[in-house]
């Protein structure tokens, strides 16, 4: 095995939060129960993903806050909120409640570009503005700048009985520190860092320089590093498909080894118009996974991870699952439980 280059600083999760739309509420539920657990086992992130017109998460920021009120110490992230869909003044302000009720513990990732299937969805989203939506990096500055407590009104002061600010309340100052941008692009990660922005790179990445996951992956995270202020120090996070097998029943590592191996194809070319290249789920016990893990080229460069949970298993299996993380997959990476 080769000799890790730092040991694993922070390990978080990160949940798609599935649900049967015909009784939406147990899903939600079971997501909050796993969030807990992690806080539990000792974690010290959770992610949730965002899904529009789907099965999944559509109000991350709702169910955070949520969240917030069962947790007491984990930190809640977003990875990530498609920018597409949401006016960033209005956005600020979700995001700072829920960070004001947790005590500080948000961490919003966010992204850009035009709505998935933008054209199936544009009459009902942006009905009158559809055709000149701004869907560039400019969202992301204005959701900062937001954050930061930059101006959106003209004018503030007393009207009458009414009290005005000119910027977004509440006001959270350690929010726009905990600003993550999902980057799959070179551009991105050089965007992000320019923007002192903290950066969440995931199973998925263009093949612009070549058709190597790991070796694309490190020339992001070096090419983040080399823009941001912070240099070396700034924070990357690794968002990579983890299943760990130590306590997993016979049945289970049959199952786990089959949503792997049905994934296995698209992980081996490019995928589609974009030339996407998806990271290999990695599948086995605590010590085979760590092992893969520290001959990573890009796990190497970084000390803090969110790893993404299969998107249709069972509310047993992530409770399995996410307790061999913490209790034997962490460790293994140099980790100990936040206490």
């Amino acid at each position: 095995m080769p000799l890790p280059s730092r040991p694993l600083r922070k390990l978080g999760f990160l949940t798609i939060g599935l649900f049967d739309g015909a009784d939406p509420r147990p899903g939600h539920e079971s997501t909050l129960e796993v969030i807990r657990l992690g806080e539990q086992l000792g974690f010290d992130s959770a992610w949730v993903r965002h899904r529009h017109l789907q099965y999944g998460i559509s109000s991350p920021v709702a169910l955070l806050a949520a969240a917030s009120q069962r947790t007491s110490r984990i930190e809640l992230g977003t990875a990530v909120i498609p920018l597409g869909w949401e006016n960033p003044l209005r956005l600020a302000e979700d995001l700072a409640t829920v960070d004001v009720l947790s005590g500080g513990r948000l961490n919003p990732g966010v992204s850009v570009g035009p709505p998935m299937r933008y054209d199936t969805v544009k009459e009902a989203l942006y009905p009158d503005t559809g055709d000149v939506e701004d869907f560039s990096y400019r969202r992301v500055e204005r959701l900062l700048d937001l954050v930061a407590g930059e101006p959106a009104a003209t004018a503030g002061g007393v009207q009458g009985f009414e009290v005005f600010s000119e910027r977004v309340e509440p006001h959270s100052p350690g929010l726009r520190s905990r600003l993550w941008y999902g980057g799959a692009s070179l551009r991105s990660a050089q965007w992000a860092g320019e923007h002192g922005m903290n950066f969440l790179t995931s199973s998925v990445v263009k093949a612009e320089e070549s058709e190597d996951f790991e070796q694309i992956q490190l020339s992001h995270i070096r090419a983040f590093r080399a823009r941001h202020p912070d240099g070396d120090r700034a924070r990357v996070s690794q968002g990579l498909v983890v299943i760990p097998t130590d306590t997993a029943t016979a049945e289970q590592r049959t199952r786990y080894l089959a949503y792997a191996e049905k994934r296995t194809p698209r992980t081996t070319t490019p995928q589609g118009p974009a030339r996407m290249m998806f990271a290999p789920d990695l599948v086995g016990t605590s010590e085979e996974i760590a092992e893969r893990l520290w001959a990573h080229a890009a796990f190497r460069e970084i000390d803090e991870v969110a790893f993404a949970l299969p998107f249709s298993f069972e509310h047993a299996d992530y409770v399995q699952i996410l307790t061999d993380m913490a209790t034997r997959l962490g460790p293994a990476l140099g980790w100990r439980p936040a206490g």
